[in-house]
């Protein structure tokens, strides 16, 4: 069946996480997604691995593939005057151009979206900025870290009474392409309705925002400001990581209910810990939590990770060892759902990816390419897409455009 986005033509100028993640998702459905690159200016994310076997080479970063997997790529240094009339020329042929440069940066090389909309008045350009295209702080620029930060989460995601210490990794990169690709369909839509682009403009860390509503609608009723709570939930009790048996491993496990409180008493102490009124309601529960997770522990550590997560799963207690990198490539879910793609790699031998989030039944996604390493499409996308003859190409090179 015909992929969705075929026939989507994408301009990716897009670094690191948060702008890529969007052209990945264009070109697993089908549209033709051109990525700009440079080895003069090496490119955040490769130089993030991880690396096959732990041997740095930003051509090799497992991160970059990821990100960037089913786009074909051009190598062109932006600082060149030759190379922004490529750039010119690409956002001519273009439905879409993705960008996240800090704002005002396309603007000084003369590749704004006044300049690139008067030549292609139906061109969708998405800019994804920190802080977005405006207001006072629209110059600050940084990583989903920085976003995580300002949006609240870094100080939210800690011990009780603890140092914060923040959501794992970039946290913004990941939940602002989703609002980005959301707005980018809409705009699409009106296109073919009106024959119209625009600007869009997805800021990161108010994306992020969306996720702490309803604390920030509390914090505005009541005054209350929430802090770190390590693992615990204000809805459930227990609700933890707690240890094995064996060395590092690690359960994570929560209870919703009396219900399942009762089911899981049974299992770690008998009647007697079933019966325990410290324990029958949440409320009793949340009123003794440290008691709660002392005993939950001094039972968990007597007993091997996967056999327990295997019992309490059976006894329908939502309960998961914490996995590591290797066992997480063996997950039997995410092997069922083909959820990592093999793709030829010319210095890797194969790319491991992951594939699309979403799953559709009559245009499922496909991947058609690894990455591209330094300048392995030039030659396609000036030629066979911009149709430059070869005086155009050997100017470019003349020019030290393409690198």
């Amino acid at each position: 069946m015909s992929r969705p986005l075929a026939g989507l033509k994408v301009l990716d100028l897009a670094w690191v996480v948060a702008g890529p993640l969007i052209g990945r998702s264009l070109a697993d459905y089908g549209a033709t997604v051109i990525r700009i690159d440079s080895a003069r200016r090496v490119e955040t994310a490769r130089l993030m691995g991880p690396f096959p076997g732990g041997r740095f080479d930003v051509q090799q970063s497992t991160l970059y593939e990821n990100c960037n997997a089913g786009k074909f790529g051009l190598s062109l240094d932006l600082r060149k005057a030759a190379a922004q009339d490529v750039v010119r020329d690409l956002a001519a042929w273009a439905d879409v151009a993705v960008e996240s440069f800090t704002p005002g940066q396309l603007a000084k090389w003369g590749l704004g979206y006044d300049v690139l909309s008067a030549a292609n008045p139906s061109l969708i350009l998405l800019s994804t900025a920190l802080m977005g295209q405006s207001g006072p702080h629209t110059r600050y620029s940084g990583y989903g870290n920085h976003g995580a930060a300002i949006a609240g989460f870094q100080n939210i995601v800690g011990p009780q009474g603890g140092t914060p210490i923040g959501p794992f990794g970039p946290y913004t990169d990941y939940v602002a392409p989703r609002f980005g690709l959301v707005a980018l369909l809409a705009a699409l839509d009106h296109r073919r309705r009106t024959g119209k682009g625009c600007h869009l403009d997805v800021a990161q860390s108010e994306a992020g925002l969306q996720f702490l509503a309803p604390h920030i609608a509390d914090a505005s009723v009541t005054g209350r400001v929430l802090d770190g709570q390590g693992n615990r939930d204000a809805a459930m009790a227990p609700h933890g990581v707690f240890a094995c048996a064996g060395q590092d491993q690690w359960l994570a496990l929560a209870v919703r209910s009396d219900a399942e409180w009762q089911r899981l008493a049974l299992l770690a102490g008998g009647e007697g810990l079933a019966a325990d009124p410290r324990f029958m309601t949440l409320r009793d529960r949340k009123a003794n939590e440290d008691a709660l997770e002392a005993l939950l522990e001094a039972w968990t550590r007597h007993h091997d990770g996967p056999s327990l997560q295997e019992m309490l799963q059976a006894h329908g207690i939502p309960a998961h060892l914490a996995v590591d990198s290797a066992a997480f490539m063996a997950d039997p879910q995410l092997l069922a759902r083909d959820h990592f793609v093999r793709l030829p790699h010319p210095l890797m031998g194969e790319a491991v990816v992951e594939a699309s989030r979403y799953r559709l039944s009559e245009t499922p996604a496909a991947y058609d390419r690894a990455a591209a390493v330094y300048g392995r499409d030039n030659a396609h996308v000036l030629r066979d897409v911009l149709g430059y003859d070869d005086e155009r190409i050997a100017a470019l090179q003349a020019a030290d455009a393409l690198g």
